[in-house]
């Protein structure tokens, strides 16, 4: 199992060579079923592994959490090996939840697959969300409020739009909110939102 020098995120060997068996098999399965784009498989460690790793500083204290659209396993699969925060992973696509299982077991990881639709989960509000490429702000916060716990956070990475997504979801949410640049994209910016509430309607 090859991997890359993993130091700069204080990742231990064991958990290097966990994360190294899940790409290993992310490369095998994406030859059958669409996890990332074939022109990223050359550089799935800085596009996709680094992408996730750069979030764990960012993670507030917690023992469960929940990735909603986690499709190749990006971020909550690799949170949960990184961290040992138990992931519950939410992926609607049969064959990708399929391959997230495999991935959990032959990695080790501490997840549950939930092969359902967000809006149809029934899970134990949540100390943290994540999500990674699944929908704008807006959207992103109507499918996490229900699942956060009291004082909950949510981790979110963010393209070059993350201001215009920002000010549309204001119309719609009180949240405060803290940004902070990507190590492994110049134009993205990582969002990390909390006190999050609806705005009531005008009276």
């Amino acid at each position: 199992m090859k991997h890359p020098d993993l130091a700069e995120f204080a990742v231990s060997r064991e958990t290097a060579d966990r994360l190294a068996a899940f790409v290993d098999l992310l490369l095998a399965w994406n030859r059958r079923i669409n996890l990332i784009s074939r022109r990223d498989e050359a550089d799935v460690w800085p596009r996709h592994v680094f992408d996730a790793l750069q979030l764990v500083p960012l993670l507030p204290s917690a023992d469960a959490a929940i990735d909603i659209g986690s499709g190749g396993g990006f971020p909550g699969l690799v949170l949960a090996i990184a961290t040992g925060i138990r992931f519950g992973l939410v992926e609607v696509d049969q064959r990708k939840a399929a391959f997230l299982r495999e991935a959990a077991r032959c990695s080790d990881a501490p997840v549950t697959v939930h092969a359902t639709r967000v809006e149809t989960l029934r899970l134990p509000p949540a100390p943290l969300v994540t999500a990674r490429a699944l929908a704008p702000l807006p959207m992103l916060l109507t499918l996490s409020a229900p699942l956060l716990g009291c004082d909950g956070v949510c981790v979110f990475p963010k393209g070059q739009n993350a201001a215009n997504e920002l000010t549309d979801a204001g119309r719609e949410w009180h949240m405060r909110v803290e940004r902070f640049p990507s190590r492994t994209d110049p134009t993205a910016t990582i969002l990390r939102i909390s006190e999050i509430r609806r705005v009531g309607p005008a009276r």
